[in-house]
């Protein structure tokens, strides 16, 4: 029992260790968006169902015990040998980095099968693999609790990342740890497999119990899929919409892998009529929030919508405990939770953005849980499996149907458009202003009577707007460099001869930026010579350099950071060096840093101590002469003599007294908890 119990805890625990830390790695290679993890999270539960596949055949085969060392030692194998090519065994070399992000969700998928789609794979399929022979081994003692163990290795090794892995190893280290977790693995597991290794397939063809009928399979798929859908949704609701807090991904996947240690643990933490009682209060809270949502404290909404999952989650996966099949078929029962759970991750991924312009599959889930409980207490219902399915089937057609034609359509909003960044909307402001949102970040707002009027943080006497009036270069051909284009509010500073050249990851800012729809004029009215560069900014000015075009810009604008979810790979000692590279001799970095979770400053104060450069900040407060949004902007350089221009002097905090003891962040090593707010 406990050599089971081992095997199952450690390749739990490694599979949601990999997760967060293979996803950090590649997500300054994708724009630092939160898809990328929505992403990821699709591509591991389309492995998982592999594993599960695999584990459903291997104990129909003679020999799998032979089979299975077999593959535990090609995978260790592979290890070992991109661990001499890389800098780690599972993080890839950085020439395996797009240079083209037009299809992210295919690059993503392909970077993390190379660097971890066999290992994953294996230790996918240890827990039900491992049940299944333990099983056999003792027959008399229930499956479901290894199971639990199983979620709770899960939940343990996602919250030991951020909290203990992150802060103390460098992603290099990290990705050799976890290959020797791997080892400890393959031992135990290893050793199991040597004990059965001459085990004939007890196939459930010969079982003397029941096949589970294809109306009960196609139920549990249906019940998986839903608890992954409510799951991936309620993630990019919160994280997009509401909220877009580092580590908040982390909390729903928690909630998520709690309900299924609390319902395959014991049948007495799900009792139906008590979870609908639950479910239609929170449902309450939830339409009463809707209607609250502008003045409602953000911390209440994300529990609110935590809440609403935990009881959607225990309804499924409380569910799927009492329709468990006996153990002779208890691959088949977790191969089919599993395709369940890549159904629900391949409909939020892919299908959901085809048909929906905003985050409806949050509604279609929650609909979905609604008629489930309307399903199981239904007396005629209750009992009948076939109708059951039948009925939640016709009833996820209709539910998207109806979204798709109904919230499509209403929407307070002159343009909407939803794709891998996120969905951006442009909406008429109460002063007939315009302005491009971005989940809950304003990306730019512009008068139409007033087109070259700036607004927002790039006001006049904000850092940026300072800075652009007052430098030495101004009126002999400004050579601007701008990170994150958003309306393109900044080349209304251009004078005749300037050179703006911006660079943005998101297609769908660009062609509105670019005047798609008439809503924005700044780049088509600035005096300047202006060219978008489409694409991951650092990887664009890599390039660049790469080709022999320093750009050598008088002015480098750093304005990817306000969304709260910052591309890390931005602010590294790496990053800098490349700026530094295609600045001119009296070129100026001016970092945008307002936000409302992460105190960028000590980041940027130890990039300065690093390169020796000059550095202040220019707070904005909310009471001020111009109208504008508040703002703090951090301005580096290494000609002192541009920061002591009096307008800029006079509005200017020195760093004389500051000091932070964070280590300098690289690309190897960066800690977001260090600088929450």
């Amino acid at each position: 029992m406990l050599i089971f119990s081992l095997s199952i805890f450690l390749s739990a625990f490694l599979l949601f260790q990999i997760q967060p830390m293979i996803g950090k790695f590649i997500l300054p290679w994708f724009g630092g968006t939160p898809a990328v993890w929505s992403t990821a999270m699709l591509f591991f539960q389309i492995i998982l169902t592999g594993g599960y596949a695999y584990a459903y055949w291997l104990v129909k085969r003679a020999r799998q015990g032979w089979i299975h060392i077999a593959l535990i030692g090609i995978t260790i194998a592979l290890l070992a040998a991109l661990g001499l090519a890389w800098p780690s065994p599972i993080t890839p070399s950085a020439d395996m980095r797009p240079a083209d992000v037009s299809f992210p969700i295919f690059h993503i998928f392909l970077l993390l099968t190379v660097s971890v789609g066999l290992p994953y794979f294996v230790l996918a399929s240890n827990g039900t693999l491992m049940q299944a022979w333990f099983s056999r081994a003792f027959p008399e003692q229930s499956y479901a609790r290894l199971y639990a163990l199983s979620n709770a290795g899960s939940l343990l090794g996602l919250l030991a990342y951020p909290l203990l892995v992150e802060p103390l190893l460098t992603l290099r280290q990290q990705g050799w740890a976890w290959a020797g977790g791997f080892i400890l693995f393959a031992l135990v597991a290893g050793s199991i497999s040597w004990r059965t290794r001459e085990t004939r397939g007890n196939t459930e063809q010969i079982s003397t119990h029941e096949k589970p009928s294809l109306s009960l399979r196609t139920l549990w798929i249906i019940l998986s899929g839903i608890a992954s859908l409510f799951l991936l949704s309620v993630t990019n609701q919160i994280s997009q919409e509401v909220a877009v807090i580092p580590f908040l991904w982390i909390l729903p996947l928690a909630i998520y892998l709690l309900s299924f240690i609390l319902a395959f643990s014991d049948s007495r933490w799900y009792e139906r009529r008590l979870y609908t009682l639950l479910f239609s209060f929170a449902s309450l809270a939830i339409l009463w929030m809707l209607t609250q949502a502008e003045s409602l404290n953000v911390l209440w909404q994300i529990a609110i919508y935590n809440l609403l999952l935990f009881l959607a989650c225990m309804i499924c996966h409380g569910e799927l405990y009492r329709l468990r099949p006996h153990a002779d078929h208890l691959t088949t029962f977790y191969l089919m939770v599993s395709i369940g759970g890549a159904v629900g991750g391949i409909f939020v991924n892919l299908i959901a953005p085809f048909i929906f312009t905003g985050y409806w599959e949050f509604y279609l889930g929650w609909l979905l849980t609604i008629i489930l409980l309307a399903v199981m207490l239904l007396p005629r219902l209750s009992a009948q499996v076939n109708s059951q399915t039948r009925v939640m089937s016709v009833s996820f057609i209709i539910a998207i149907a109806l979204l798709a034609f109904g919230l499509n359509r209403y929407q307070n909003a002159l343009f909407v458009e939803r794709n891998f960044y996120g969905v951006i909307r442009v909406k008429e402001l109460d002063d007939n202003a315009l302005a491009m949102i971005h989940g809950v970040t304003v990306h730019g707002i512009q008068y139409p009577n007033e087109p070259t009027r700036t607004s927002t943080y790039y006001v006049e006497d904000s850092g940026i707007g300072l800075l652009l009036l007052n430098h030495p270069q101004r009126g002999q051909g400004l050579h601007v460099g701008i990170l994150g284009l958003g309306t393109g509010t900044l080349a209304a500073y251009a004078e005749d001869g300037d050179v703006y050249r911006l660079y943005e990851i998101n297609p769908v800012v660009v062609k509105l930026a670019e005047g798609e729809g008439g809503y924005f004029t700044f780049l088509s009215d600035s005096k300047a010579d202006v060219t978008v560069i489409t694409g991951d900014a650092r990887i664009s000015l890599e390039q660049e350099l790469l080709q022999g075009q320093p750009q050598g810009f008088d002015v480098l604008v750093l304005d990817t950071f306000s969304s709260d979810s910052i591309p890390v790979h931005l602010v590294t000692k790496e990053a800098f060096a490349l700026y530094l590279d295609h600045l001119a001799p009296n070129g100026v970095i001016a970092a945008h840093i307002s936000n409302r979770h992460l105190d960028l400053q000590p980041v940027i104060w130890q990039l300065a101590q690093e390169y020796s450069l000059d550095i202040v900040r220019i707070s904005r407060p909310i009471q001020s002469e111009v109208d504008g949004f508040p703002s703090e902007w951090i301005l580096l350089t290494n000609s002192h003599a541009v920061l002591e221009k009096p307008a800029i002097a006079s509005h200017a905090d020195s760093y004389d007294e500051y000091y932070s003891s964070i280590p300098l962040w690289t690309d190897d090593y960066s800690n977001l908890f260090q600088i929450l707010r």
